[in-house]
């Protein structure tokens, strides 16, 4: 698709859409900006863009005259594709593409495509510091916090792209193919966006949608509805399993990670003294990332190098600090229930756990059951609370305090906790409502741990 001299109407004036016009009139087309918050003033918007005047910007409701304007509409990830102002365009025959797509337009080189339910962050940030070891130029990009429309034109022919990507983001893709994806795990989320199970797994799943027998797709074998996409998936498949011995893949044996092939069995490392990473999640984050880095030509040498020194990336499973004989952990990236049931699991004291925030219609009963003893006090806040403390007592767990603010809901968390327990914030729901994302929330938990007397 050629965009030189298109007007281009861009959704969104987030960090996506500012990178996307910017892209845009680079390539030579005619950007115009769009954000329907009616409290966004067009001179906020206006400041926001990378180079003044680059786009004609509108806020609250869009004219009619730009409506008909529009060639191309591009959505930033945090817009809903059903929307009926998205409709509209849909129905003249507009085409509709997300940042993502807008920045392949541009690829020169390979790119890693990483998505899943869980562990894209981490995965995604050790899958490229493992290229930055091998590849002279590497960039990591997507819903890991820097958008791909903002790197794309530095691409070469010899670069690889590593790119975190999110179900919002794929709902939005045409051409987009990775010579190497990986779906890490498919668990329920953000229903309320895709409103079924069935679309959410789909979208998921289309991270494939153009790649052939001559690319890579890396599938967590323990994953019920990865092993059944695995029969129809258009890309080689390389499993990984955390818990049975697989014929050709990555699995865990005892302590070790292995690597089977063509009847031939090699033991990579030991989870415990060959990486710093903590919890069975992460385990599977480093099988699929050495599946990846093989997949890429990467010497196991290099990855299991690289593997022993990284660290766990912020906000997820995050050591913070010990006070007072309590270990503090901040997993805010758990926003979801599995994934909280992830930090649960990777505890070894009795914790005291905060959970709560931004419905996303989400169940909650693993997540309760998962506590299995360890879990000695709930600590609830945010528009969730009273469904998840339903759902607990339903399960037998009734040690739960409510709190109406974040601050409340730690200092609860400080006077139960004794020594030789755990605090986790890993709250199973998104922070919306709260605060601006969840990593807000996990860096102000953080300064009132710091803050902690000895």
């Amino acid at each position: 698709m050629n965009v030189k001299d298109k007007k281009v109407l861009v959704v969104g004036s987030g960090i996506s859409g500012i990178a996307a016009v910017a892209l845009l009139k680079r390539a030579g087309a005619c950007p115009m900006l769009f954000d329907s918050n009616e409290k966004l003033t067009r001179e906020e918007m206006e400041k926001r863009l990378s180079e003044p005047g680059s786009a004609a910007c509108f806020s609250g409701s869009l004219p009619d005259d730009i409506a008909k304007e529009t060639e191309l509409l591009v959505l930033s990830p945090g817009v809903p594709c059903d929307l009926a102002f998205v409709e509209q365009f849909r129905q003249r025959g507009i085409p509709i593409i997300g940042e993502i797509e807008l920045a392949y337009l541009e690829e020169k080189g390979k790119i890693v495509a990483i998505t899943g339910t869980n562990g894209k962050t981490t995965t995604t940030t050790l899958v490229g510091e493992i290229m930055r070891a091998y590849f002279d130029k590497v960039f990591v990009v997507g819903n890991i916090g820097k958008p791909y429309t903002g790197e794309v034109l530095h691409t070469t022919s010899e670069s690889v792209t590593v790119a975190e990507i999110s179900s919002f983001q794929l709902e939005t893709i045409d051409t987009f193919k990775p010579v190497v994806s990986a779906i890490l795990n498919i668990t329920p989320d953000h229903l309320n966006r895709h409103h079924s199970m069935e679309n959410y797994v789909a979208v998921k799943e289309s991270v494939t949608k153009n790649q052939t027998g001559a690319d890579v797709c890396v599938l967590n074998y323990e994953d019920a509805y990865l092993r059944e996409f695995a029969e129809k998936c258009p890309a080689k498949v390389v499993f990984f399993s955390s818990k049975q011995r697989l014929s050709d893949g990555f699995y865990l044996e005892g302590d070790f990670i292995c690597r089977e092939k063509e009847g031939s069995v090699e033991r990579l490392l030991n989870v415990h003294e060959g990486m710093n990473l903590v919890g069975l999640c992460n385990v599977e984050n480093v099988m699929a990332a050495l599946a990846i880095a093989e997949s890429m030509g990467v010497p196991k040498e290099i990855s299991l190098a690289v593997i022993k020194e990284f660290k766990a990336v912020e906000h997820r499973i995050e050591f913070v600090a010990e006070k007072g004989g309590v270990v503090y952990y901040n997993d805010s990236k758990g926003t979801n229930p599995d994934a909280a049931i992830q930090g649960i699991r990777a505890m070894s004291r009795p914790t005291v756990l905060i959970g709560g925030g931004y419905d996303k219609d989400s169940e909650y009963d693993e997540w309760i059951e998962a506590f299995d003893g360890k879990v000695k006090s709930l600590v609830l806040l945010g528009q969730t609370r009273e469904k998840i403390a339903d759902c607990a007592k339903k399960h037998g767990f009734t040690n739960i305090q409510m709190a109406d603010t974040f601050k409340e809901a730690f200092d609860l968390c400080v006077k139960t906790a004794k020594s030789g327990d755990a605090v986790l914030l890993s709250p199973a729901c998104a922070s919306w409502g709260m605060f601006k994302n969840y990593e807000e929330r996990g860096r102000i938990f953080k300064e009132y741990v710091n803050a902690l007397k000895e």
